[in-house]
């Protein structure tokens, strides 16, 4: 298949070219996102290749389908930024990768409450400076600290196994008992209980209409004041506005943050030399005690290299006129 890669960074060239020569496939990459505008370049193309920064909405697919496109390789686990019936209706196929390191993520989630806890962003930044007072810079053991965690899919229960280590009492949110989270000491209790035990919240949950701005002004109430909060998962799980003001008030104690909800215009991208127009993320940024990753929580070897490996053989069983075990349909 004749693939239009797009959003292309130098790491998804290096792990894409070291295995496309195995397939029938050919890419071509370009840096652009994929919209309605930059459409044209899909003509003479079978498929497409995206990441979660790229809504793929119902007027983008109907332009790239009136282009010859029969599918959109998403080269993530998430598809929220997709209009699935759109898709159906026009006979499009979804391709995602549903799992490729959940390790990479639970594992960033843990540097994220180190790092908050421990300070070592800052600690690092004062010796380069030659100050070597430790003043300001005390945390707390996470040793028997409660770790509430919503989700328990496979990122969740790595996370879990992390904070077990750890010493931590977990406690745990789903509508879907995981089993092996259960087997390490994991307890299952309801949402106001989570936020009402908790000494950190960490997210690991999808992004349905269920659970957007979970994490609002009524949850943030029902939480222990000075909670630490990690979103590694949809940044429109949190009401940013409501955890602004809770860090205002210094409800939250930590905030930690791969995902944000408008990350569309502005993860992934330089924008050093940019006036940043979005007010929120600037307020945010502006915390001593907030810390911001630009959503490269899945950023590994081990990850990128099973991206690649799953978006490749999604289009090769496609062609090969196989069922794809990771195609995703509207309902």
């Amino acid at each position: 298949m004749k693939i239009a890669f797009f959003s292309t960074k130098t790491y998804d060239r290096t792990y894409f070219d070291q295995l496309i020569e195995q397939t029938s496939h050919t890419i071509t990459y370009f840096e652009d996102l994929l919209t309605e505008k930059t459409a044209t370049l899909v003509k003479g193309y079978d498929a497409v290749c995206v990441f979660v920064n790229n809504p793929v909405d119902r007027p983008l697919l109907e332009k790239i389908s009136e282009l010859g496109i029969e599918v959109v390789a998403l080269r993530s686990a998430g598809f929220n930024h997709v209009d699935l019936e759109a898709a159906q209706d026009l006979g499009v196929k979804i391709f995602r990768v549903p799992a490729y390191s959940p390790e990479a993520v639970a594992e960033h989630t843990a540097a994220l409450i180190l790092t908050l806890n421990r300070k070592t962003h800052k600690a690092y930044n004062r010796v380069r400076e030659n100050n070597f007072s430790l003043d300001g810079l005390a945390g707390f053991n996470l040793h028997q600290k409660t770790v509430g965690v919503i989700g328990t899919g496979t990122i969740g229960t790595a996370f879990c196994k992390i904070m077990t280590g750890f010493g931590c009492d977990v406690l745990a949110f789903d509508p879907n008992v995981n089993e092996e989270a259960e087997q390490i000491g994991v307890s299952y209790v309801d949402l106001d209980e989570l936020f009402k035990k908790s000494d950190i919240v960490s997210l690991h949950c999808p992004l349905i209409p269920q659970t957007r701005h979970m994490i609002n002004e009524s949850s943030i109430s029902k939480m222990k004041t000075g909670v630490m909060i990690i979103n590694t998962s949809r940044g429109a799980l949190i009401d940013t506005a409501a955890v602004i003001n809770a860090l205002k008030q210094k409800k939250i104690g930590f905030l930690g943050i791969d995902v944000y909800e408008q990350e569309e215009n502005l993860f992934f991208e330089d924008l050093s030399e940019e006036v940043i127009q979005d007010d929120e993320i600037t307020r945010l940024m502006a915390f001593p005690n907030a810390l911001i990753t630009g959503h490269q929580a899945f950023l590994t070897a081990e990850a990128l290299r099973e991206i690649t490996k799953i978006t490749l053989q999604n289009l090769t069983d496609y062609e090969e006129g196989k069922p794809v075990e990771n195609e995703i349909k509207a309902g």
